[in-house]
């Protein structure tokens, strides 16, 4: 057995066959031309580029009919590839000057842009080398032939293996065939990994040297809740991983029965549940899961992945759509959150060297109004269309949240003077997710109707852990002592002033820690919509007596580690066995 450890990207396990997809390196010998031949070269040239064209417009058609036109909209840039007058003018150029073959050429010159784009340090343009290397490559086959297998032509069931998946083989894989995938690169948030969410495929990626150790028709278990694959399982093994899978989904069908009940405790204290999201398609995710509400829509999608930003028109339609299929659910959406790890080189964001304390979010939405008011008229104008709240990223002072409320007061006023209609009480909350901005919560409490935890920074932040570093990755503890008592002074803060108070990070998902959370008061709990289940069950097996008391005696442990072990200990009945963590 040879056990490769990976990132989780979408849940579930399975066992199959591997299907090694190759590097698609198209094999193209260096090969002169005449003179006479130059014409009938660029001809070649030219008709697989409309081929190519054609071939990914296509692919963008069904893509939207299937899966959304967020997803479809991806392949724009890949038409802005084969649509580069700049890279078709040098390749002509070339053919015409050097007498070579097209293939020869276009080789060569694609060969070059992937390296010169590999070194930026812009984390964006860096991400672009894949969309380059998918059109290169579809444009050299239609120049020399040899199309491989299509993934959505696949006769047989098997698990993908590949050094990277392009979105359009993510996009076309037969959800019938493909039972799983597993990549040497990529991580959570690329465009495969949220698309093998959406198609509910079980994968495991950022595994490094996959390709390398596991060979075409190897037998392998995926298991993409725990990130791990191992190569050639032994009898036994394949027994235990085909019982983990019984198991997992026998958890999931148990999970079922409290779609429909209230998450309430014993004690009938109601604690909201929603669920985070970042496309429009994740909505009947969030029905089927059982959501309240949405606690986080982030916008950042509708940013990224292109080369210009997205009109009014397009923002006011995606909010529209979430929150018409939510009505009369709540909706909570997080003004654009970019920067840190998420850079749009067209929106002029420097490379900092500390990116996640850096121009981003509120600071870079404050900077570029002209950016921000564009999109909080969308959101008011959807807000006209079911129960639509805002949320601020990143505020770290009273300063800060002053200057984007009246912003939105511009807003509003814009849109009356154009008579267009919007909810006039639509809710305003700010992020709470910066030490600063917990440690003065109650000041920031009066100027909004909500607070929502963002976890995932406030305990990098206040532990000074890199939470992408794994080095130091086992210092990242939300039971730390520290982190409870932030927590518990933005709860006590926020319920002092009268406002509601939520939890929108990844602490959040996480069951074992509900009864304390709910016990520090937590009124709002907003996770990855596959979680909800287990937490409601959690909040519905506890009174809020209990919980408090847990809360109590948490408050009083030295270590995060001490925490955990003690809801191990006491809780286990309650929480079960979720088959998650």
């Amino acid at each position: 057995m040879r056990a490769l450890k990976g990132i989780a990207a979408s849940p579930g396990v399975t066992i199959g066959k591997a299907f090694l997809l190759d590097s698609e390196e198209v094999s193209v010998p260096r090969r002169a031309i005449r003179e006479h031949e130059i014409p009938k070269e660029i001809a070649r040239f030219e008709e697989a580029l409309t081929r190519t064209r054609a071939e990914i417009l296509g692919i963008r058609d069904k893509i939207s009919q299937e899966i959304g036109k967020e997803y479809g909209d991806i392949f724009n840039a890949h038409l802005l590839v084969i649509e580069d007058r700049a890279l078709i003018e040098e390749i002509l150029e070339r053919i015409k000057k050097d007498k070579l073959a097209a293939d020869t050429v276009f080789s060569e010159v694609l060969k070059k842009y992937v390296k010169s784009f590999s070194k930026i340090d812009d984390e964006y343009l860096r991400e672009r080398v894949s969309d380059i290397s998918d059109v290169g490559r579809r444009v050299l086959r239609h120049l020399v032939g040899g199309f491989r297998t299509s993934l959505s032509e696949l006769k047989e069931k098997v698990i993908v293996v590949a050094y990277d998946l392009s979105p359009s083989d993510t996009a076309m894989m037969s959800r019938k065939n493909v039972i799983g995938f597993a990549t040497d690169i990529g991580g959570r948030t690329s465009h495969t990994a949220i698309m093998a969410k959406s198609l509910e495929i079980p994968a495991v990626v950022g595994l490094e040297a996959a390709t390398k150790r596991i060979k075409d028709g190897d037998t392998l278990v995926l298991d993409g809740i725990n990130g791990v694959v191992i190569v050639e399982p032994t009898a036994a093994e394949i027994e235990k991983y085909k019982h983990e899978r019984s198991r997992y989904l026998e958890l999931e069908k148990g999970l079922r029965r409290f779609k429909d009940l209230p998450c309430i405790t014993k004690d009938e204290r109601r604690i909201e549940l929603a669920a985070n999201i970042e496309l429009p398609e994740e909505i009947s995710s969030v029905i089927s899961h059982g959501a309240d509400a949405i606690g986080l829509y982030r916008t950042e999608f509708l940013y990224m992945n292109r080369p210009d930003l997205p009109l009014e028109e397009e923002q006011y339609h995606a909010y529209k759509r979430v929150v018409k299929e939510m009505a009369p659910k709540p909706v909570v959406i997080r003004t654009f959150d970019l920067g840190g790890d998420k850079f749009l080189s067209h929106l002029d964001i420097p490379h900092e060297m500390n990116p996640f304390m850096g121009w981003r979010a509120i600071r870079f939405c404050l900077a570029r109004p002209e950016i921000f008011r564009v999109q909080l008229r969308a959101i008011l104008r959807a807000s006209a269309h079911g129960k639509l709240r805002i949320m601020y990223p990143m505020i770290s002072g009273v300063g800060e949240l002053r200057q984007a409320n009246k912003m939105l007061a511009e807003a509003k006023s814009e849109l009356h003077a154009k008579k267009i209609s919007f909810d006039e009480k639509i809710q305003v909350g700010a992020m709470i997710e910066i030490p600063s901005a917990a440690l003065t919560c109650d000041i920031l409490a009066p100027e909004v109707d909500f607070f929502s935890i963002g976890t995932n920074d406030l305990i990098q932040y206040a532990l000074a852990v890199d939470r992408i570093n794994e080095k130091i990755a086992y210092l990242y503890e939300p039971a730390h002592p520290a982190v409870l008592r932030l927590l518990k002074t933005i709860m006590d803060a926020g319920h002092t002033k009268g406002i509601w108070v939520g939890m929108c990070g990844e602490m959040a998902g996480d069951p074992l820690l509900t009864p304390l959370l709910v016990g520090l008061g937590l009124d709002e709990i907003s996770a990855s919509p596959v979680v909800l289940p287990e937490i409601k069950k959690v909040v519905r097996a506890l009174s809020y007596k209990e919980c408090r008391e847990i809360a109590d005696q948490a408050m009083h442990f030295r270590t995060g580690i001490e925490v955990v072990n003690f809801l191990r200990e006491r809780y286990h009945g309650a929480l079960g066995e979720t088959g998650r963590r």
